[in-house]
């Protein structure tokens, strides 16, 4: 799938771009008067297996700086230990060709956006990888805990890794938790108060740290129950006793807390629909990339 078809012709993903590469060079850049205006090409090395992601916001960068680039690999492209060291430790992502002084310009920027994006990608397809190798043929989704400012780039970056990318923003769909709870009163007069400004369109979601919050929350109309912070094995029960019970109602269960690549497999069974993990986005390794430009022969 080409994911690069989701960024739209014109938008704030471009201004983005422009307000990074704004952020890195805020006045002066003394090394590009230093390099000059030749045109040089450039070799973007990956040195690190992993699966390669944020090609369009990368060439995005290349393109506010009247570069041009030829990619060698395509997006969701896995680098494998192998490739690496059948290439000396490092591969050629892509070339990359323009004044000197403007190729110097992107480079830093460019590499800060694939490492990231690539690091998201790697650990989203390795988390979905061991989910299906267990057997569990549901949704694993990333969190809305992403970083101020790149969450574009980072829910893209899930979908590369194959996840799903869960809520975008707090108006994609309405989420109850413990704080909207206990301000509201209760999770019965919560869930009212959400349909009523929510409509038929927006779908409610309610967490719930016990099997009795579960039922009044599907009785009150919740679309989505997220069973939160349970143990493995009292997820596996409640889950199993909410299918049973409100099999006549259409209800998805979701279970997050907690959730890592190395604590996942213990909690996956197919009574729940969605794992839900902030572990694949916050906090993960980044991937490297490095930019050289190429000797003149």
């Amino acid at each position: 799938m080409n994911f690069a078809t989701l960024l739209p012709v014109s938008g704030e993903w471009k201004q983005d771009i422009k307000n990074w590469l704004s952020e890195d060079v805020p006045s002066f850049d003394i090394g590009g008067f230093v390099v000059g205006e030749d045109i040089r090409t450039g070799s973007l090395y990956c040195k690190q297996a992993g699966t390669i992601a944020g090609i369009p916001f990368a060439q995005q960068v290349y393109d506010e700086c009247n570069l041009q680039v030829e990619w060698t690999y395509t997006e969701g492209f896995t680098v494998t230990g192998e490739l690496l060291k059948s290439s000396g430790g490092k591969i050629v992502v892509a070339k990359v060709s323009g004044r000197v002084c403007d190729i110097l310009l992107a480079e830093r920027t460019s590499l800060n956006i694939l490492a990231r994006a690539s690091g998201i990608a790697t650990a989203s397809s390795n988390i979905i990888s061991l989910a299906r190798e267990s057997g569990y043929k549901g949704i694993i989704a990333g969190t809305r805990k992403t970083t101020p400012g790149l969450r574009r780039l980072e829910k893209y970056a899930m979908l590369v890794g194959g996840i799903d990318t869960h809520r975008y923003d707090l108006s994609s769909m309405v989420m109850l938790k413990d704080n909207h709870v206990e301000a509201a009163g209760s999770i019965t007069d919560a869930v009212k108060k959400a349909r009523s400004a929510a409509g038929f369109s927006i779908k409610i979601e309610v967490e719930c740290c016990s099997e009795d919050q579960a039922d009044e929350a599907i009785s009150a109309g919740a679309d989505i129950i997220m069973l939160d912070n349970f143990t493995h094995d009292g997820l596996k029960v409640a889950a199993a006793s909410l299918k049973s019970k409100w099999s006549h109602k259409t209800v998805l269960l979701e279970c997050s807390g907690g959730l890592r690549v190395d604590n996942i497999s213990s909690y996956l069974c197919n009574d729940i629909d969605i794992y839900s993990t902030s572990s694949v986005h916050q906090g993960t390794e980044v991937v490297d990339f490095s930019l050289k430009i190429d000797p003149i022969n």
